[in-house]
């Protein structure tokens, strides 16, 4: 059911996405194609403050930023599983594994690659000032538009 609280969540999380996806392309090496890196990042965002960050507003402000940072960890989450699966496609498709499990293993490997990016000081930042205000904004719109 479509409510205030999990449209605000989407659309600050998608903004979220928008701002960190162009604080990382920056960190990337020059040569990397980024296609669609942005967009999904964003659709990714939504669904997640669609479906997670919006479904449990209504609780208390403190519950409520506890919320938003949960959101973002989410959403970094299946971040780096999507681009990871991405590149591991890419590579596959080269023939640069022997089989299945190695190409499986190498998502992980991927992930584990793209989150020692996240960990630059302004990208944390950004993620944890964005979890908080993501998380305020959903309980705010909870509370004003039930």
């Amino acid at each position: 059911m479509p409510t205030a609280a999990r449209l605000t969540a989407a659309l600050c999380l998608v903004l979220l996405a928008f701002i960190v996806s162009g604080q990382i392309m920056p960190l990337m090496p020059e040569d990397t194609d980024f296609g669609y890196f942005t967009y999904v990042n964003m659709g990714l965002g939504w669904l997640v403050g669609w479906a997670i960050v919006g479904t449990r507003a209504g609780i208390s402000r403190t519950s409520g930023i506890t919320n938003g940072v949960t959101g973002v960890l989410a959403l970094v989450f299946w971040g780096l599983f999507v681009q990871g699966a991405n590149e591991m496609v890419r590579l596959a498709m080269r023939n640069r594994y022997d089989g299945p499990f190695e190409a499986v293993g190498a998502i992980f490997e991927h992930m584990v690659e793209y989150g020692m990016i996240l960990i630059h000081p302004v990208v944390l930042a950004t993620l944890l000032a964005g979890g908080v205000l993501t998380g305020l904004a959903t309980e705010a719109a909870y509370r004003r538009w039930p």
